[in-house]
């Protein structure tokens, strides 16, 4: 592996970033609501459910917003073919808490939120003859309609549906540059499973599964090398420690703890200054880092043909950079090509692709880059990192108003559909469109402690079932998955991933440990016990 100290520093600064992103997945569209435990009551029992508004102007269709339908009202129909178009009409008054001054022959009236009762604008609009209620929110989410405490016979005989501040802001301006508006209002069900969640749970472990055993390799070939130099006698080459491991960063749990503040307050940075020209910053940062990246694992697996070996073991000096591989000269100019086609594309329907191939290459050259040595390190930094996801998630909610961590990996106020560093693949069957995305510090963090398992297992020379890299990755795995379903059990919301990640990992790492007696090496030394630190172990007698 051939890494110059600038795209290490690069790579890294860019992962320090994209492990900010622990949420695994976000919602198109954030709900809130004071009390989501509001009782049902006969009238006011509906579910909460997303609507599509297509718009149609003067008999052309020409935006699409989506709302959410109050907790009563009639249902609403979930075909499209089955929802009948129909003509839009401003309220007069625009509150509509009075009867409304002009005459209603079945339209769907928009009205404003506010000085009354959600169910008091149900009534007035039904009485008025309108045939359906659409009340713009005085905030950009949309917000969970239901019943009053003293509102205990409610009858709204319509569909009742909230849309933002800025989609009613659009129709409003539409009806008064035009004499005719119409609309449709339909809640199609979203697929229990999506095949991209598949995809990105596939992407997620395989991505892992690679960097985990190019990792043990790298370090079985390190120890080999080292063994060499041992038995010709060359002790001098034993006093650096690191001389076998060179790019290789091994972590502590001082810098575990400092990575958990500092990305803290990265984060905050980054929910205050969010725009689009800060983005523009954040792409910069992750082609940097995923160039390095991409050209990393190209050179690694280019070398193993034999075609490309004499490339792969000459040397030019680049000046600035120092001595670089032939096989490195030529594989760059293609990798800085892809992240710059990528970057100016990254609007575009498809980018997705070129971003994950980005993102991929990056995640498996940081985890060959950064290791956990043993399970103490890696108890505290998915410890701390454990607290950190569910803190910036939840709990800051109650401080900022706002999840901090599902707004800044939106990218709320940038004008783009989220930030780079994720994972991500379009919902295919899913009638809402939109992405499930996956943040890299979702892979990445559990990754570490998952690559460590098989170091540990190649190094102690345990076979696979008798391991700890297997059930390792089934846990991983597991929790990956139990993410995803508790995603759907809550509506879409998003979710801490590593709230789920980390028990399971962790936990049977440290369960088999200690059921087989090795928690006393693996978290203190990361290694067996060896007669000297030299020489090779001799081969397992389980």
């Amino acid at each position: 592996m051939e890494l110059r100290n600038g795209g290490l520093y690069c790579s890294l600064f860019a992962v320090a970033v994209a492990a900010l992103l622990c949420s695994s997945v976000v919602c198109a569209g954030d709900i809130v609501h004071h009390d989501d435990t509001a009782p049902k009551r006969p009238g006011c029992e509906n579910n909460f459910v997303l609507v599509k508004v297509p718009v149609w102007v003067d008999g052309k269709e020409v935006a699409e917003f989506v709302g959410v339908g109050a907790r009563f009202g009639k249902s609403l129909e979930s075909k499209e073919k089955r929802a009948s178009q129909t003509k839009l009409a401003l309220a007069d008054p625009p509150d509509c808490c009075s009867t409304p001054r002009n005459k209603l022959a079945g339209e769907v009236i928009l009205v404003h939120r506010g000085n009354c009762s959600f169910v008091t604008k149900g009534n007035v609009a039904e009485d008025a003859g309108a045939s359906a209620l659409l009340i713009i929110n005085n905030e950009k989410e949309l917000f969970k309609m239901v019943c009053e405490a003293n509102e205990t016979d409610v009858r709204v005989g319509i569909p009742v549906v909230m849309l933002p501040q800025d989609a009613g802001q659009s129709l409003k301006e539409s009806m008064t540059n035009s004499s005719h508006v119409s609309i449709q209002m339909y809640s199609p069900q979203r697929p229990e499973v999506d095949v991209a969640e598949v995809f990105l749970w596939l992407m997620a472990v395989g991505t892992i599964l690679c960097a985990s055993y190019w990792s043990a390799w790298s370090a079985r070939e390190a120890a080999i090398e080292h063994d060499k130099l041992v038995k010709d006698g060359a002790d001098e080459f034993l006093s650096d420690e690191t001389g076998h491991s060179s790019g290789v960063v091994d972590i502590n749990t001082t810098s575990a703890v400092l990575f958990v503040v500092i990305a803290s307050c990265f984060l905050i940075m980054l929910y205050k200054l969010m725009s689009s020209a800060f983005i523009e910053v954040l792409v910069v940062v992750f082609c940097i880092g995923g160039v390095e990246g991409l050209q990393t694992c190209l050179v690694a697996l280019l070398s193993c043909f034999r075609w490309f070996e004499h490339a792969a073991e000459s040397f030019v000096k680049v000046p600035f950079v120092g001595a670089v591989s032939y096989l490195t000269v030529g594989v760059s100019p293609f990798c800085v090509a892809f992240a710059v086609l990528w970057a100016v594309y990254r609007k575009t329907s498809y980018a997705w692709i070129g971003q994950d191939i980005l993102g991929i290459a990056l995640i498996i050259t940081v985890l060959q880059i950064i290791r956990v040595p043993n399970l103490k390190v890696g108890t505290v930094l998915l410890g701390c990192a454990f607290l950190y996801d569910i803190f910036w998630v939840f709990v800051s909610k109650w401080w900022f108003h706002k999840s901090v961590m599902i707004v800044v990996a939106r990218g709320d106020g940038s004008g783009e559909d989220g930030i780079p560093m994720l994972l991500k693949i379009p919902r295919m069957f899913d009638p809402w469109g939109g992405y499930s995305i996956i943040g890299f510090g979702d892979i990445i963090l559990p990754g570490l402690l998952v690559t460590f398992s098989l170091r540990y297992d190649w190094l102690s020379k345990k076979s696979l079932k008798a391991g700890y890299f297997l059930w390792a990755m089934l846990a991983y795995g597991l929790g990956l998955l139990i993410t995803y379903v508790a995603l759907n059990l809550m509506d879409g919301h998003g979710q801490p991933a590593l709230l789920y990640i980390v028990p399971f990992t962790l936990g049977t790492l440290i369960t088999l440990g200690k059921k087989r007696g090795d928690l006393k090496h693996l978290w203190s030394r990361g290694e067996p016990d060896r007669p000297c630190h030299h020489v090779r172990l001799r081969p397992d007698e389980q």
